[in-house]
């Protein structure tokens, strides 16, 4: 059976809010990233120890699993010249809290691209050191009987289809989080001047696929980043994946990931609002974007558990 979840901060800054949102919707579970309890925000796996407690309470108060940690291990946000100390003290945060809440999957990326001041890439990107460290990384959550997942995303490992490949066959059995909408927005290294193709990129990842995002876009090269759309009415191939997905058997989550209202790592469209109006426009359109999401697998007669 498919399940489905979503990326709940897209909803809400407050956890309350992102277990309303997933009731509303039917759903049992959350993907937790950033949570505010009392004012106080953070990942999930860096937030006080308290404030974790009390995010436990909650979540068990309303029947409300989480489906998967999106950590910020070796995220966009991180730089492979950064001590490898700072990612080993996430790992040693992260995994008793996914166990203490019953958690399998944990998302990790591969580090940030090395750029020069004009955006480029440099052409020393540290490949070594980023495979070791993820098959590092890879093994202390084996080790704790649990599972990481590497998003193509903004990352080494996200370049392109040949980098999918490499990572894989560096680090035998890693497991992967396919997102349909990033590689409409992240350059192909493969094909210097063209965006990847999420089809693609999709067969490089699918024999590893464990999790999967949905997100939806056009490219927009005047800002380098996406114009985000619905499930299925951008370039993200959603539909057609999606049908690829069922006939090829898979029985994991599908997370909601809208970006539609905003963005986590920049611009979105509510930014403009508001506080309270953007607060509305985020809650609505999650609501939106997770409804049409559950027709569009019902129309493709998904086996939705």
């Amino acid at each position: 059976m498919i399940k489905l979840t979503g990326i709940s901060d897209e909803a809400g800054a407050p956890l309350e809010v992102q277990i309303k949102i997933h009731q509303e919707l039917g759903w049992d579970s959350i993907e937790a990233r950033n949570i505010e309890i009392d004012g106080i925000k953070g990942n999930l796996h860096e937030v006080p120890e308290p404030i974790f407690d009390k995010a436990c309470e909650m979540l068990a108060a309303a029947n409300m699993k989480v489906a998967g940690f999106g950590s910020v291990i070796g995220n966009w946000a991180h730089k492979i010249e950064d001590p490898f100390s700072i990612t080993e003290a996430e790992i040693a945060r992260a995994i008793p809290r996914m166990q203490k809440l019953g958690t399998q999957l944990i998302r990790i990326m591969s580090y940030a691209v090395c750029k020069d001041a004009d955006g480029n890439d440099l052409p020393d990107q540290f490949d070594d050191e980023r495979i070791k460290r993820v098959a590092e990384i890879k093994k202390r959550f084996d080790d704790a009987g649990l599972t990481v997942i590497h998003e193509n995303c903004m990352n080494w490992g996200g370049m392109s289809p040949t980098y999918v490949q490499r990572m894989n066959d560096a680090v035998p059995g890693l497991k992967w989080v396919f997102d349909t909408g990033n590689p409409v927005i992240i350059a192909d290294r493969d094909k210097p001047g063209q965006q990847q193709d999420s089809w693609e990129m999709y067969q490089a990842i699918k024999p590893h696929i464990a999790h999967v995002h949905i997100k939806d876009a056009f490219y927009n090269p005047t800002k380098k980043d996406g114009d985000y759309q619905y499930p299925g009415e951008g370039a993200g191939q959603v539909e057609k994946i999606c049908a690829d997905l069922i006939a090829s058997g898979y029985d994991g989550y599908i997370s909601i990931e809208p970006h539609v209202a905003v963005v986590f790592h920049g611009a979105g469209a509510a930014d403009d609002l508001s506080p309270e109006a953007k607060a509305k426009e985020q809650y609505d359109s999650y609501l939106k974007y997770g409804q049409k999401m559950e027709a569009l697998l019902k129309k493709l007669n998904a086996p939705l558990g």
